[in-house]
Order: C-alpha cells, then sequence, then structure tokens
C-alpha cells in the first residue's frame, strides 16, 4: 500500500500530445510530486519536454506505481507488463468492467486480480478516479483537484467508494480545510476502503479520517480496518450510503424486520469506535472538528454569542443531542456579570449582546474566563454576519482556545457560506467551523461517546451461562423435526443457558387442562402448540386472562375449534397451561443471523407492539453485561424500565444478564439457527420471565 498511496516513482501509460487525454490530465495532475516521473507511449519520443519509454519493460527502474490511461482493451497487456517488471501497484482508469454487468468484462476483470494477486501487486479500480497523496504532490488522477497546500498538523484524509463525491469532498481544501489524501476505490476489484482505511491509521500526515463507505461483501475487513484506526486513536468519522433495505428477505419474526443490513452496520461500527454521522454535509466538517479536538478535558460544553437568538438555538441542540450546559462557576460568573451589559445573559449559553462589537477586550475576557472554567471541554460560539466586524472576532477566540488547549466551535449562521470568516476559520487550529447548530452538538456528543469508550478500555467479560449449554442446545435442535421448534421446545433450549422461562404444562384433554390450571393457580394461560404456526395469536391459538374451570374448558375448545378450521391442518401438538404472568414493562430480545457479519442482537420495548415502536438496539453477538446494560439504557423508552410514573423499577442489572445470556445463545446457534426471538421478555420490579419464545432453524453455513 505504501507503493501505491506514497510512490517514489510513478509511470504513466497512455500519454497523448491531446491535452485532455486522461494519460495528458494525469500527468499534469503530478507535476508537484515530489518522486521520479516516467511517461509511456511507444508513438513518442518526447512529449511536454519529456522523454517517453515504449513500455514498462523500457524503464531505467521498477516504478512503486503505475497508472493505466488506455482504453479498456489495452488495460491487461499493460497490467502483465507491470506484473513481471514487479511493479508495486497499478491503477486502472478505464471504464467497461466488472460494473457493466456482462460476463465477458466481469471475466476481464477477474483477470486483472488474478495476474496481480500473483504478483504481489495491488490493484486499484479498474473504473477509478484515482487518488491524491498531498504530502507527497502524487495527484495519480486524471480528475480536476484543488491544489497543493502545505499541510496542518490536523489534516484530514478522504476515504470514497464513490470517486466522483471523493474528489468534491476534497474541495473542502478550497475553503481552508486541510487534506492530507483523496483515495478512491472505484471497482474494488482489489484495493477497497478498507485498506485505504487502513493505510490512513498508520499515515503521519493525517489526524483523522472521513470515509465515505457503501458496503462490502466482506464487511469485517471494514471493521479490522476500523480497529487499525482505534489502535492508533485516529479518529474515523463515516457516512454510510445505500441504507435502504428494498429487496429484503420477508422476517419470519419481529426481530428480522429491525435488524437490517444497515443497522448491523451501524452495530458494528459503534462497537469499532467508529464515529457515524447521518448527512453528507457532516462528514468533512465532523472530520476537521475530530482532527483538532483531541480528548475533551470536560464534558460541559459553554455557549457565547452575540445573539440571543443563537443561544436558544444552541439550547434546543444540545439538549436534543444530551449535551450539558452548565451554568459557569464563580470566577467565570464574576467575569461574566462585570462585562456583559444588563440587557445581555450572564448565564451559559452566554449573549454578550452586540456591545462586544467595540470591544475585542471584553469578548477576550468573557471567552477567556468560560474557557478557563474546568467546567467546559469546548466552546461554541455563532458567527452571525460574514463581515470584518465578524472575522476579527476569530482571532480573540482562538487566542483563548489555545491559551487553555480547548477548540471553539464556530457555527456559521450567514447564507454567505463562503464569505468572510469561513476560511479563516477552517485553517485555524484552535476553531472548528459546522454550517449547522444541530450538526455542530451532534458532533460534541459523539466526541464525548467516542471519549468515554476509551477511557472505559477493552471488557474482560468472560462468559456467563453454562459452557456445556451449547451441546446441550445442539441436541436439542437435532432432535426437533421440522423448520421451527413450539414455544415449549425453544424455552427449554433458552432455559439450558440460564434464562428463565414461564411454567408450561402440557395437557391433552379439557379434564387435564382444568387440572393444570387448577395446580397453577388462577388465572392462567392456555395456548395452542404446533412448530408450523410461529404467530400463535393470530391464529387464535392463545388465550390469556383464563380465570375458571369453565373458562379453560371454554378455552380449550376454541383452539381446538380454530385448529380443526385451518386448511392445511398444522402439525398440532396440543395445548400448554402456563401461569398468567403478572403485567410488567415488555421488553422484546431477538437474534438473527446475518450473512455479512453473522449473529446480532436485538433488543426492544413494546413486546408485541415492537415494530411499531421502533424504539431498539442492536448488537453483534455475544454481548457483555455493560453493553448490554448500555443497549437497554439507550432506548428511547428506557425511564420506564427506572419505574416510570411510579412503578416500581425493573433490575436492569438482571435483565442485562439475561440479554447477555441469550447472545451467548445465538452466538453458539449461529450456525444452526436463523431467527430466535423471546417476545415478550416481562419484566416486574421481583421477576424477569420469558413469556413466550420463537426459534427458527437454519442450514449451516
Amino acid at each position: 500500500m505504501r507503493r501505491l498511496v506514497a510512490p517514489e516513482s510513478v509511470a504513466v501509460v497512455g500519454v497523448s500530445e491531446r491535452p485532455n487525454a486522461f494519460g495528458s490530465r494525469t500527468v499534469a495532475n503530478l507535476k508537484a510530486f515530489d518522486g521520479r516521473l516516467y511517461q509511456i507511449n511507444a508513438k513518442h519520443a518526447e512529449l511536454a519536454g519529456q522523454p517517453c519509454y515504449p513500455t514498462v519493460a523500457d524503464l531505467p527502474e521498477t516504478p512503486d506505481c503505475v497508472v493505466i490511461a488506455t482504453p479498456r482493451e489495452a488495460v491487461e497487456p499493460v497490467v502483465r507488463e507491470c506484473a513481471a517488471k514487479g511493479v508495486g501497484a497499478v491503477l486502472v482508469l478505464a471504464a467497461g468492467f466488472a460494473e457493466t454487468g456482462k460476463p465477458e468484462h466481469v471475466a476481464h476483470q477477474r483477470r486483472l486480480v488474478e495476474i496481480a494477486r500473483g504478483a504481489n501487486m495491488r490493484l486499484v479500480g479498474p473504473n477509478t478516479i484515482g487518488l491524491v497523496n498531498y504530502a507527497r504532490g502524487a495527484g495519480l488522477t486524471f480528475s480536476a483537484m484543488p491544489e497543493r497546500r502545505p499541510l496542518a498538523p490536523h489534516a484530514i484524509g478522504i476515504v470514497s467508494q464513490s470517486g466522483s463525491l471523493g474528489f468534491s469532498l476534497a474541495q473542502g481544501i478550497e475553503r481552508g480545510v486541510s487534506v492530507s489524501h483523496v483515495l478512491t476505490a472505484g471497482n474494488s476489484c482489489d484495493v477497497d476502503v478498507a485498506d485505504y482505511v487502513a493505510y490512513l491509521a498508520q499515515d503521519p500526515h493525517c489526524r483523522a479520517i472521513a470515509c465515505l463507505f457503501e458496503g462490502m461483501a466482506d464487511p469485517g475487513r471494514m471493521l479490522r480496518a476500523a480497529a487499525l484506526a482505534w489502535e492508533a486513536d485516529k479518529p474515523l468519522v463515516l457516512y454510510k450510503i445505500a441504507t435502504g433495505q428494498e429487496g429484503a428477505r420477508a422476517a419470519l419474526s419481529h426481530t428480522g424486520s429491525l435488524a437490517g443490513s444497515d443497522a448491523a452496520y451501524a452495530a458494528g461500527f459503534a462497537r469499532a469506535g467508529v464515529i457515524q454521522v447521518d448527512k453528507l454535509e457532516a462528514l468533512v466538517e465532523a472530520a476537521a472538528f475530530f482532527a483538532k479536538a483531541g480528548a475533551p478535558r470536560a464534558q460541559g460544553v459553554a455557549v457565547i454569542a452575540t445573539s440571543g437568538g443563537a443561544t436558544i438555538i444552541a439550547a434546543d441542540k444540545a439538549e436534543a443531542h444530551g449535551v450539558a450546559l452548565p451554568q459557569p462557576g464563580p470566577e467565570a460568573a464574576a467575569v461574566l456579570a462585570a462585562q456583559v451589559p444588563e440587557y445581555g445573559s450572564t448565564r451559559n449559553p452566554c449573549d454578550v449582546t452586540a456591545q462586544v462589537i467595540g470591544s475585542a477586550d471584553s469578548l477576550a475576557a468573557c471567552a477567556g474566563a468560560l474557557l478557563a472554567d474546568p467546567l467546559y471541554g469546548v466552546m461554541v460560539t455563532s458567527h452571525a454576519y460574514a463581515y470584518d466586524s465578524a472575522t476579527v472576532r476569530l482571532p480573540v477566540f482562538s487566542r483563548a482556545a489555545a491559551a487553555n488547549a480547548k477548540l471553539v466551535c464556530n457555527v456559521w449562521a450567514p447564507e454567505w457560506l463562503g464569505g468572510p470568516g469561513a476560511r479563516e476559520t477552517e485553517s485555524d487550529p484552535h476553531l472548528a467551523l459546522f454550517h449547522s447548530m444541530d450538526r455542530c452538538f451532534a458532533a460534541i456528543a459523539a466526541w464525548h461517546r467516542r471519549d468515554a469508550l476509551r477511557r472505559a478500555g477493552p471488557t474482560a467479560e468472560g462468559r456467563i451461562s453454562d459452557p456445556a449449554a451449547k451441546e446441550r442446545m445442539a441436541t436439542l435442535l437435532a432432535q426437533t423435526g421440522g423448520s421451527s421448534l413450539t414455544e415449549r421446545e425453544a424455552k427449554g433450549v433458552m432455559a439450558h443457558y440460564g434464562i428463565p422461562v414461564v411454567e408450561d404444562r402440557p395437557v391433552g384433554s379439557a379434564a387435564e387442562a382444568r387440572g393444570a390450571a387448577k395446580a397453577l393457580g388462577f388465572p392462567v394461560v392456555l395456548k395452542g402448540e404446533s412448530p408450523d404456526i410461529l404467530h400463535k395469536t393470530e391464529a387464535g391459538l392463545v388465550k390469556l386472562n383464563v380465570a375458571s374451570a369453565a373458562e379453560v374448558e371454554r378455552a380449550y375448545a376454541e383452539i381446538l375449534a380454530a385448529v380443526d378450521a385451518m386448511t392445511p391442518r398444522p402439525n398440532f401438538r396440543g395445548v400448554v397451561v402456563q401461569p398468567m404472568v403478572p403485567r410488567g414493562v415488555e421488553v422484546m430480545v431477538g437474534a438473527r443471523h446475518d450473512a455479512q457479519f453473522g449473529p446480532l442482537i436485538v433488543v426492544g420495548l413494546g413486546g408485541v407492539l415492537v415494530e411499531i415502536l421502533r424504539d431498539t438496539a442492536l448488537a453483534l453477538a455475544p454481548v457483555g453485561r455493560a453493553e448490554a446494560e448500555a443497549m437497554l439504557r439507550d432506548l428511547k423508552g428506557a425511564a420506564l424500565l427506572d419505574g416510570f410514573r411510579g412503578a416500581p423499577a425493573v433490575d436492569v442489572s438482571r435483565l442485562a444478564e439475561i440479554v447477555c445470556r441469550f447472545s451467548e445463545l445465538a452466538a453458539d446457534a449461529d450456525d444452526v439457527v436463523a431467527e430466535m426471538e423471546i417476545n415478550p421478555l416481562i419484566c416486574t420490579a421481583d421477576r424477569i420471565v420469558a413469556a413466550d419464545a420463537l426459534i427458527v432453524k437454519g442450514g449451516p453455513r
């Protein structure tokens, strides 16, 4: 990868006397390259005053990298020449390969990969715009690109599966963003975004990575690359596109519909410490913020502005993202009281009013006092106007930030997006530019989460369920026929993992049902048992709150009648009587096998309403107790677990343990189970029990 991204020597095949040809444009983009450049064209002895060589084999040295700017038909012979010469990497600019979907072009691309891998040579593309390494002045691309500028210590690297969008993001350079690399992948037949992220994790010129990501056949590679960035303490900010679920298989359970591939990616990235943004517009500004920010020295945020409206918006967005705006300590409060006029506000958010326009010393005193306050790790201000009267305030904020080793986020309010003050903010190492208050506080919240994850360090949690449970689970699954287990069989599997399940009494007659109900104590639940019916309630096979012997007989008869009316008749195993579990908070815990990520675990509130409420959290299985509890706490309705409106609180620690045990079952059963679910898990102050369960088998993978 070094010979590709930071080459000492580059050859361009396909240079031409035509200045707009891809080869000629690539050579022009290499004018600042600090290595050795060779032109290859068999028809010319020289072009643009520089010598040309007939072939790669004729070069006086083996180049690190060769850019192939020929038509598609000429690419393969050149790749073979490069392989024979020992070239480190090739970039194929030509299109018309696997992206066409035509078998002959797919096979053509496959041959290129085989040639490259046989020679231990990396290959970018085909159908790639290329890459730029601004540290080396290496513009290995035919695309228009921003001119090289001196790199700042807070430079970001841009990685993109889309070449066009990657280079459009790089135009942040024109407004002052420091960019070390622009790395695009094209068809990703060999080098892909994971390779680029892994490379930048080790590159000293790049402080943070901005990645535009679509998806991968093996997402584990991307997670391993993210792990390298994490180990290097290099923030990886990612925007994932292609998030739709069109074409997804029909779900057999709530879990199947809730645990889509995009949710799986989000779970994997969260575990790897990746900062995900939800808008393309947020990608570069968030990466630039993380490149400058370092680790937060406090969780509080100070807000200062000359606009009362801007401070209100800041307070709104801070609350929306869970960011604390504590009131200043005594020393800072005293400075504010002395400097801010009575028609302003000395509280946080602080409205210093337009009075500061005429007094840079006053603004410096206020900003310095707040940034010196140990309650605050960062300051947010609003850039009201793109005029010099506002721009002159930026050095005041910068000096105060530098003096306190903190950062000031400058939220750009004017519609003149590139007006005075924008470049000054972007290029200042102590200021971060945002174009919306919402994205500013989203980035600060992500900054705090990342810091908490780093401070927590790796967990040493071990397995909590019985190791022998895996073998017993496999035996039980092998003994069951069909593609699904009955509820009773599913709960039997889960009980081996220490998951509390409601008691079952199978009965073969109304008289037996009456006896079971009397033994369990009224009220009870009657359920029809069939591995063919996954959703028993909708089929009329569940009778709740059965409160007397007469009601038991009636419920039993109604279940049998419902089964008799079914066409074709299901595999009916009889009726089960269960105690009626008292009302409580209903939690769904589910798992499914994902073709790319393996077992996924989902928790959500709402029981059978979970798909409507969509209040869920997802993670890769297995999860430890701490991660399980964090998933529960991340639910929007988590307050229900703590005893909402006087209700008794649920034992969240015990609930997290059950989720953990369930996730270990999901991991153990991943080769033989497609989906499984507890819905609901009924939680009260002194009891948590699985009232219903589902396991759908799947073939070995």
